[in-house]
């Protein structure tokens, strides 16, 4: 499987060459446990013209020979939004020294073949090349034990996310909206930040 596979990297305005293929996939993945969302076209062109606004934005992403199958994502957290620059400027951080990483994505045939690691060690390799970043973070949704479409066997990452050296940050939060499945209506999700030192 993996040798038909190709590598693709896009930076700052090139990341619109591939844009459509990126929202594609978004709205598969996250479609299961626990994002559940119901994407659309239209709210992921909006999403990823934050990537395409960054010089220093980053996808790093595989294909097969029908598209795209997997996508790491990263930028500044300067160059992010301000719902996700808030909880560190409100806890006395600075954004400058932080490097944001976005989302990992993998459809399920290619799931456990190692690229989930993958993804972390290029986007830490990327946001070091810079020689001005000292923390990696990204965010992820936070649901209830008992929330009524979790599948049986979920396992949370957080385990995978400490083996690669990543805590949460304790008090550091955010809400993130967005329309859950068989929803047109967005509703706001708490997102739970974790770091690692660069």
């Amino acid at each position: 499987m993996i040798n038909h596979l190709s590598i693709v990297t896009k930076q700052g305005k090139e990341i619109a060459e591939i844009s459509q293929d990126l929202a594609q996939l978004r709205i598969a993945v996250f479609r299961d446990f626990p994002y559940l969302y119901e994407g659309s076209l239209e709210y992921e062109k909006d999403y990823l013209q934050v990537y395409e606004a960054s010089e220093n934005a980053l996808v790093w992403a595989i294909y097969n020979q029908n598209g795209m199958v997997g996508a790491t994502t990263a930028l500044p957290l300067s160059h992010e939004s301000s719902e996700l620059q808030r909880p560190f400027l409100q806890a006395g951080l600075s954004i400058d020294s932080i490097f944001y990483f976005g989302e990992s994505m993998l459809l399920k045939p290619y799931r456990g073949l190692g690229f989930g690691s993958k993804f972390f060690d290029v986007r830490e390799a990327h946001a070091r090349s810079f020689g001005t970043y000292q923390t990696a973070c990204f965010c992820a949704v936070q649901r209830s034990e008992q929330h009524p479409l979790k599948p049986p066997r979920y396992r949370p990452n957080d385990n995978f996310w400490k083996r690669k050296g990543y805590e949460p940050l304790q008090g550091i939060t955010c809400s993130m909206a967005w329309p859950d499945l068989g929803e047109t209506n967005p509703t706001s999700k708490e997102m739970q930040f974790w770091s690692k030192s660069l």
